[in-house]
């Protein structure tokens, strides 16, 4: 089986050459899913960046760790969580169980020096349009084509800024890169899912007072799915002393308003009760998939998800793919790593089969793997695998 190419010879590579497949993002997703087509034999590939490989990863908070431990198991035969690849393990390379953002930044930077995948960083794609069976793919400098084009863009760049009155008063915690470094010693946080109770732990553990607001309940959810509930890691720091001498949590409380009054924030939760700090709010309310950048390319689910085949295919532009956590079917949600791996493989084996590619080892091997799931019957809301 490849395992690995040949990279472009210079950043100026003849733009005039069609490539069988796009990938823009050099994330998680997209180094994945970029080793998966190495794997299966394709070799005319690009993997394209706006930025550097794992530069969502690096511009996590300084603090702020993976939730999912990983474990170099792979002598058993199950993958560690936050592998992005067959047979490879972050923990093994990097002997860390909870890698910060920028150390799996340089992980995903080692796999592409591994693998030799071709890659062009700094390069913003602004629009794709497909015109007689060709995807061109607009940037500042050139216009690329290809065959297919997979986006795996991500989200964590993009922050969710709305949802109530004076959201815009509110600073978001993907722009904090330092909690030790905001001032102040009360903070109320709008959002108490992982990055919320993530902020309130670090403010806390430098004894700061912190409030917790969220429209749910996240710390109170009884499932084992992680899209729902709070992950045991998280649970664990919440038990800190720190946590709990200064944390105070506000479950079912959805905000109504924020307004700045003579330069002191005040709160209005739904039901008329006010809050008051003199420090900037933290907005912890998740992020905008990039999906909605290549909204034209997609159908529409109900809930405003790209529409997706069984192998994560646009349903109205043949040779558009999607991969990364905003990939949905019927009501499983792959949003994590270890989830949205699983259809690396049903991607590369499509697009190779679509190539004339033969790819009955690539499945068997990638299936084996835990990395090629195209029975989605298990997936229920407490399937541990997805």
């Amino acid at each position: 089986m490849q395992t690995s190419l040949d990279a472009p010879s210079s950043e100026e590579e003849n733009d005039s050459q069609v490539y069988d497949v796009i990938i823009v993002g050099a994330g998680a997703a997209g180094v994945g899913v970029a080793i998966s087509l190495a794997h299966v034999g394709i070799e005319s590939f690009l993997l394209v960046d706006r930025d550097t490989v794992g530069s969502s990863f690096s511009s996590w908070p300084k603090e702020t760790r993976f939730i999912t431990p990983s474990f170099p198991s792979n002598s058993i035969g199950m993958l560690d969580l936050n592998s992005i690849a067959i047979g490879i393990s972050p923990a093994f390379s990097m002997k860390i169980e909870h890698p910060t953002g920028s150390e799996y930044a340089s992980h995903l930077q080692d796999l592409v020096d591994y693998f030799e995948l071709p890659i062009r960083e700094n390069t913003d794609v602004k629009e794709i349009q497909k015109h007689d069976e060709i995807f061109h793919l607009e940037t500042e400098n050139s216009i690329l084509k290809a065959k297919n084009v997979i986006w795996a863009a991500g989200e964590f760049q993009y922050p969710r800024l709305t949802g109530f009155d004076g959201s815009e008063l509110c600073r978001h915690t993907a722009t904090v890169s330092d909690y030790t470094d905001l001032p102040g010693d009360d903070f109320i946080i709008i959002g108490g899912y992982e990055s919320g109770i993530d902020a309130a732990y670090h403010l806390a553990r430098t004894n700061r007072k912190v409030r917790v607001f969220d429209k749910n309940s996240p710390w109170g959810e009884g499932s084992s799915d992680p899209s729902i509930s709070l992950a045991t890691f998280t649970f664990e720091r919440m038990r800190d002393t720190s946590f709990e001498s200064n944390v105070e949590l506000y479950n079912d409380n959805p905000i109504s308003s924020v307004r700045l009054i003579n330069d002191v924030y005040e709160v209005k939760t739904e039901d008329g009760k006010k809050f008051r700090s003199k420090e900037q709010p933290l907005l912890a309310s998740g992020f905008i998939g990039s999906h909605k950048f290549v909204s034209h390319l997609f159908d529409e689910r109900d809930d405003g998800f790209p529409l997706l085949s069984e192998q994560d295919e646009s349903t109205i532009i043949p040779g558009m793919y999607l991969c990364g956590p905003s990939v949905r079917h019927d009501n499983h949600d792959f949003c994590f790593i270890y989830k949205y791996r699983q259809r690396f493989g049903i991607v590369a084996q499509s697009i190779a089969s679509s190539l004339g590619i033969e790819t009955d080892e690539f499945v068997e091997a990638y299936r084996g793997w835990g990395m090629y799931l195209d029975d989605l019957s298990c997936c229920g809301q407490e399937c541990l695998t997805c």
